[in-house]
């Protein structure tokens, strides 16, 4: 390869890098973080008082109405029945004096208006056919001004007539006139008239009773809903502000738990999250640093190489040995770029395979043989153990080998000098294929194993990696079916194993 081709085939390589910087804008923006979501906003409060609180208060009213109506009703009612009840009566009384002696007739309503027994309720008094008050139980003679509409009913009439309200002096009275047979003489009229102030009295104390029991009902609701309000209130409160913080990237405060209710599980929820994007945001920036150092290293080797190329053209042996380290450190390149935007693929849901039948130990055997002099400069001793023939596999050839170099790269990478990695394959089931990769490096902790397979998770921080490369190959390995575990001992070294599905005859 000429100088020329190979700086073109380098220039080729660093447009693909170009890539990298939508990645790494992906990773290190903040959407939403920088900026608090402010909106108009109705309070849980408000809303209860508005709505709970309202509904109550309405319907309390409208029981406190009625009842005033009914009391108020109820109580004229009775009023009105009950004086009704008595005049009748005195009519009865007065109809049959008349008709037993009409002489004595005068002197026997005086007697009845004398001795009126019911005289602290009501006051019975006679009206002369000039329509003068002529005679009361209680001595005192009205004038004319404290007759009522019920006396002129009864006179129009020649009958009856009743009347309820008030005078010309303000005083509420109901009253009931009845025409004697007497219509000419000193008892043309009898009347019965009682005070309404007592009853309105009682009907008042009866609504300030059930105005106070529902006042104090409204007033319970009131504190005990305040009260409840507040026990939710105040903790999502908490939460909300706490959420800010996380939207800020500050990932630094957490929620008291102080129930066992919903809310205490929400803010122990809220804390596990909290810890979990804690975790993947110093993932996330390891990531990034790790990732720009891998970058910057072959970078520096191939800037280096290529001035002192510039510089000694035609020293054909530096010239030569310099393409060969650009080459290599540009095919690294390539790989880590191809990682790269395969993660990024498998983010935005782009992750496509393009399936076949295939030999799978081929592709196996060329992962091998790519780090089979890698592991020899090492002092690595590199086995395969290749079996006479394994079923075809439905899959996307170049994935898998992808699978397979950075498996096989990580157990390289985690076992020191004079260590052993074996790769093997076999098929036990005749339904499945399983490829172990197994290594005598320095292990994974037990708090690590389950987070192996994260995106951006570096159990070791030592040995140079993205952090992404097992999150590939497991997502690669799913969407073929197959399932790729990690088995793990610290210090004793790693064993991978790989499963993918036969395909069917």
């Amino acid at each position: 390869m000429t100088t020329a081709a190979s700086l073109k085939k380098i220039h080729k390589y660093f447009r693909r890098y170009a890539h990298l910087s939508s990645i790494f804008r992906l990773l290190s923006s903040n959407k939403g973080g920088e900026q608090d979501i402010r909106r108009s906003k109705v309070t849980i409060t408000r809303r209860w008082l508005i709505n709970n609180l309202g509904t109550i208060f309405v319907a309390l009213s409208g029981l406190l109405l009625v009842f005033c109506i009914f009391v108020n009703v109820y109580y004229t009612n009775s009023a009105r029945q009950y004086i009704t009840s008595r005049i009748n009566m005195i009519s009865v009384m007065l109809s049959q004096y008349y008709a037993d002696n009409t002489l004595t007739f005068s002197s026997e309503v005086r007697s009845m208006v004398e001795n009126w027994s019911d005289r602290e309720k009501t006051e019975l008094m006679t009206v002369n056919s000039s329509g003068e008050v002529s005679l009361t139980s209680s001595g005192f003679l009205p004038g004319k001004e404290f007759l009522a509409q019920d006396y002129y009913d009864a006179v129009e009439s020649k009958s009856s007539g009743i009347f309820m309200g008030k005078l010309s002096d303000g005083q509420k009275i109901i009253a009931v006139s009845v025409v004697t047979p007497d219509t000419s003489g000193e008892c043309s009229v009898i009347r019965l008239v009682s005070s309404m102030d007592r009853i309105d009295d009682h009907i008042r104390s009866y609504i300030l009773a059930a105005a106070a029991i529902c006042i104090a009902i409204f007033a319970l609701v009131f504190f005990s809903g305040m009260y409840f309000i507040k026990s939710i209130v105040i903790p999502v409160r908490q939460i909300g502000a706490t959420a800010r913080r996380y939207a800020r990237g500050d990932f630094s405060v957490r929620i008291p738990v102080t129930s066992d209710d919903e809310l205490g599980e929400l803010c122990d929820i809220v804390n596990r999250m909290a810890d979990d994007l804690s975790q993947s945001e110093a993932m996330k920036n390891e990531f990034i640093s790790g990732v720009s150092h891998e970058l910057r290293t072959p970078l520096t080797a191939i800037k280096g190489w290529a001035e002192t190329i510039g510089s000694m053209p035609s020293d054909h042996e530096t010239v030569a040995k310099g393409m060969r380290v650009i080459s290599s450190e540009t095919e690294r390149l390539s790989q880590m770029v191809e990682e790269l935007l395969d993660f990024s693929r498998m983010q935005n849901g782009k992750f496509t395979l393009n399936k076949a039948n295939m030999d799978i130990l081929a592709e196996l055997g060329d992962a091998v043989l790519i780090y089979t002099e890698k592991a020899r400069a090492e002092g690595i001793e590199l086995v395969y153990t290749e079996p006479d023939d394994l079923p075809v596999v439905y899959g996307d050839r170049n994935r898998l080998r992808q699978v397979f170099i950075n498996v096989i790269d990580n157990a390289l990478k985690y076992t020191d000098k004079g260590g052993l990695v074996t790769v093997q394959a076999s098929c036990t089931d005749g339904a499945s294929i399983e490829i172990e990769v197994s290594d005598t490096g320095c292990g994974i902790s037990p708090e690590d194993l389950p987070k192996i397979k994260t995106k951006f998770f570096r159990a070791n921080h030592i040995k140079r990696g993205s952090g992404i490369g097992l999150a590939v190959a497991d997502e690669i390995i799913t969407m073929h079916g197959g399932t790729l575990e990690v088995f793990s001992e610290l210090g004793m070294g790693t064993t991978v194993v790989i499963a993918l599905p036969v395909k069917d005859q």
